[in-house]
Protein backbone atom coordinates (compact mmCIF):
# COMPACT_ATOMS: atom_id res chain seq x y z
CA UNK A 1 0.00 0.00 0.00
CA UNK A 2 1.44 3.21 -0.95
CA UNK A 3 2.48 5.70 1.93
CA UNK A 4 -0.47 8.12 3.23
CA UNK A 5 -0.23 11.36 1.16
CA UNK A 6 1.41 10.02 -1.78
CA UNK A 7 -0.40 11.76 -4.83
CA UNK A 8 1.64 13.03 -8.15
CA UNK A 9 2.18 15.90 -6.36
CA UNK A 10 4.03 14.78 -3.97
CA UNK A 11 6.23 12.41 -6.18
CA UNK A 12 6.99 15.28 -7.98
CA UNK A 13 8.23 17.60 -5.10
CA UNK A 14 10.70 14.38 -4.00
CA UNK A 15 11.93 14.52 -7.64
CA UNK A 16 12.04 18.22 -7.22
CA UNK A 17 14.30 17.43 -3.66
CA UNK A 18 16.01 15.05 -5.14
CA UNK A 19 16.99 17.61 -8.36
CA UNK A 20 18.03 20.26 -5.75
CA UNK A 21 20.27 18.35 -4.09
CA UNK A 22 21.91 16.02 -6.43
CA UNK A 23 21.04 16.96 -9.77
CA UNK A 24 18.55 16.00 -12.26
CA UNK A 25 20.37 12.87 -13.47
CA UNK A 26 19.35 11.53 -10.09
CA UNK A 27 16.17 11.07 -10.06
CA UNK A 28 14.79 7.65 -10.89
CA UNK A 29 11.56 6.22 -10.26
CA UNK A 30 13.74 3.79 -7.54
CA UNK A 31 15.34 7.10 -6.17
CA UNK A 32 11.81 8.95 -5.58
CA UNK A 33 9.99 5.63 -4.35
CA UNK A 34 13.44 5.66 -1.23
CA UNK A 35 12.42 8.90 -0.46
CA UNK A 36 8.82 7.86 -0.69
CA UNK A 37 9.31 5.18 2.01
CA UNK A 38 7.45 2.87 -0.44
CA UNK A 39 8.58 0.57 -3.07
CA UNK A 40 9.35 1.59 -6.69
CA UNK A 41 5.79 0.02 -7.75
CA UNK A 42 3.96 1.62 -5.76
CA UNK A 43 4.55 5.08 -7.30
CA UNK A 44 2.58 2.94 -10.27
CA UNK A 45 -0.64 3.96 -8.73
CA UNK A 46 0.35 7.94 -9.15
CA UNK A 47 2.48 8.05 -12.24
CA UNK A 48 2.93 5.75 -15.00
CA UNK A 49 6.68 5.84 -15.94
CA UNK A 50 9.85 8.49 -15.23
CA UNK A 51 8.80 9.98 -18.92
CA UNK A 52 5.53 10.89 -17.41
CA UNK A 53 7.05 11.90 -13.97
CA UNK A 54 9.68 14.32 -16.15
CA UNK A 55 6.94 16.01 -17.64
CA UNK A 56 5.29 16.90 -14.71
CA UNK A 57 8.49 18.04 -12.74
CA UNK A 58 9.28 20.05 -16.36
CA UNK A 59 5.46 21.81 -15.78
CA UNK A 60 6.50 22.34 -11.94
CA UNK A 61 9.07 24.27 -13.06
CA UNK A 62 7.14 26.10 -16.17
CA UNK A 63 4.71 27.12 -13.52
CA UNK A 64 7.35 28.40 -11.06
CA UNK A 65 9.25 30.38 -13.76
CA UNK A 66 6.15 31.70 -14.96
CA UNK A 67 4.76 32.51 -11.33
CA UNK A 68 7.84 34.22 -10.65
CA UNK A 69 7.91 36.38 -14.44
CA UNK A 70 4.33 37.09 -14.14
CA UNK A 71 5.27 38.59 -10.56
CA UNK A 72 8.00 41.04 -11.70
CA UNK A 73 6.34 42.66 -14.89
CA UNK A 74 3.17 43.04 -13.47
CA UNK A 75 2.42 46.68 -13.66
CA UNK A 76 5.42 47.62 -15.89
CA UNK A 77 6.17 47.77 -19.64
CA UNK A 78 8.46 48.52 -21.95
CA UNK A 79 11.94 48.36 -21.04
CA UNK A 80 11.70 47.93 -17.53
CA UNK A 81 8.95 45.39 -18.05
CA UNK A 82 11.90 43.45 -20.15
CA UNK A 83 15.08 44.53 -18.32
CA UNK A 84 13.05 42.80 -15.08
CA UNK A 85 11.90 39.51 -17.25
CA UNK A 86 15.37 39.08 -18.17
CA UNK A 87 16.73 39.51 -14.45
CA UNK A 88 13.83 37.03 -13.29
CA UNK A 89 14.12 34.31 -15.75
CA UNK A 90 18.34 34.36 -15.17
CA UNK A 91 18.27 34.48 -11.71
CA UNK A 92 15.67 31.40 -11.47
CA UNK A 93 18.02 29.80 -13.40
CA UNK A 94 20.83 30.74 -10.85
CA UNK A 95 19.19 29.96 -8.14
CA UNK A 96 17.47 26.66 -9.13
CA UNK A 97 20.19 25.26 -12.01
CA UNK A 98 19.33 21.79 -11.02
CA UNK A 99 15.74 22.40 -11.82
CA UNK A 100 16.03 24.60 -14.54
CA UNK A 101 18.04 21.32 -16.51
CA UNK A 102 15.32 19.06 -16.02
CA UNK A 103 12.81 21.23 -17.63
CA UNK A 104 12.18 19.91 -20.96
CA UNK A 105 12.96 22.37 -23.48
CA UNK A 106 11.61 20.58 -26.02
CA UNK A 107 7.71 21.19 -27.23
CA UNK A 108 5.63 18.55 -26.48
CA UNK A 109 1.73 18.06 -26.28
CA UNK A 110 1.68 17.41 -22.83
CA UNK A 111 3.57 20.40 -22.20
CA UNK A 112 1.55 22.80 -24.37
CA UNK A 113 -0.39 24.55 -21.30
CA UNK A 114 2.55 25.45 -19.30
CA UNK A 115 4.56 26.44 -21.89
CA UNK A 116 2.06 28.72 -23.21
CA UNK A 117 1.79 30.74 -19.73
CA UNK A 118 5.38 31.00 -20.42
CA UNK A 119 4.86 32.28 -24.37
CA UNK A 120 1.91 34.32 -23.04
CA UNK A 121 3.78 36.90 -20.65
CA UNK A 122 6.48 37.51 -23.26
CA UNK A 123 3.88 38.35 -25.54
CA UNK A 124 2.13 40.51 -22.86
CA UNK A 125 6.26 42.14 -22.56
CA UNK A 126 6.64 42.71 -26.00
CA UNK A 127 3.18 43.83 -27.06
CA UNK A 128 4.51 47.42 -25.66
CA UNK A 129 6.91 47.52 -28.79
CA UNK A 130 3.81 46.88 -30.87
CA UNK A 131 5.03 43.31 -32.22
CA UNK A 132 2.28 41.43 -33.15
CA UNK A 133 2.03 37.85 -35.18
CA UNK A 134 5.26 36.52 -36.41
CA UNK A 135 7.37 39.43 -35.47
CA UNK A 136 6.46 38.50 -31.86
CA UNK A 137 7.21 34.95 -32.02
CA UNK A 138 10.29 36.13 -33.48
CA UNK A 139 11.25 38.20 -30.99
CA UNK A 140 10.35 35.80 -28.45
CA UNK A 141 12.47 33.22 -29.55
CA UNK A 142 15.24 35.45 -30.04
CA UNK A 143 15.27 36.57 -26.30
CA UNK A 144 13.95 32.57 -24.95
CA UNK A 145 17.58 32.06 -26.81
CA UNK A 146 19.36 34.67 -25.34
CA UNK A 147 18.53 34.29 -21.83
CA UNK A 148 18.59 30.70 -21.84
CA UNK A 149 22.10 31.08 -23.31
CA UNK A 150 23.36 32.89 -20.91
CA UNK A 151 21.98 31.60 -17.66
CA UNK A 152 22.75 27.76 -18.55
CA UNK A 153 26.78 28.85 -19.86
CA UNK A 154 26.69 31.00 -16.55
CA UNK A 155 25.20 27.92 -14.07
CA UNK A 156 27.08 25.25 -16.30
CA UNK A 157 30.50 27.31 -15.71
CA UNK A 158 30.95 28.55 -19.50
CA UNK A 159 32.04 31.88 -18.33
CA UNK A 160 36.11 31.45 -17.05
CA UNK A 161 37.35 35.07 -18.10
CA UNK A 162 37.79 37.13 -14.76
CA UNK A 163 35.36 39.69 -16.29
CA UNK A 164 32.12 40.84 -13.80
CA UNK A 165 29.32 38.70 -15.71
CA UNK A 166 26.51 41.11 -13.89
CA UNK A 167 28.44 43.67 -16.44
CA UNK A 168 28.02 41.41 -19.47
CA UNK A 169 24.44 40.52 -18.61
CA UNK A 170 23.24 44.33 -18.22
CA UNK A 171 25.26 44.04 -21.73
CA UNK A 172 22.88 41.41 -23.46
CA UNK A 173 20.04 42.88 -21.77
CA UNK A 174 20.52 46.45 -23.28
CA UNK A 175 21.42 44.86 -26.94
CA UNK A 176 18.14 42.97 -26.72
CA UNK A 177 16.51 46.42 -25.63
CA UNK A 178 17.89 48.53 -28.66
CA UNK A 179 17.48 45.68 -31.38
CA UNK A 180 13.35 46.09 -30.59
CA UNK A 181 11.24 49.12 -31.78
CA UNK A 182 10.73 51.91 -29.35
CA UNK A 183 8.16 50.83 -27.22
CA UNK A 184 4.33 52.20 -28.41
CA UNK A 185 4.21 54.85 -25.42
CA UNK A 186 7.15 56.14 -26.37
CA UNK A 187 6.20 56.99 -29.95
CA UNK A 188 2.92 58.25 -28.32
CA UNK A 189 4.77 60.64 -26.17
CA UNK A 190 6.97 61.67 -29.06
CA UNK A 191 9.61 60.30 -27.56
Amino acid sequence: MARAGLSPDAIVDLALQIIDEEGPTAVTLSAVAGRAGVATPSLYKHVRNLAELNTRVSVRVMDELADRLREVVLGHSGAQALRAFMNAWRGYVVAHPGRYAAMIQASRPELAEAGGRLIDIVLAVLHAYGLEGADAIHATRCLRAAVHGFAVLETEGGFGLPVDLDDSYELLTQMIISGLPKPAQDHADGR
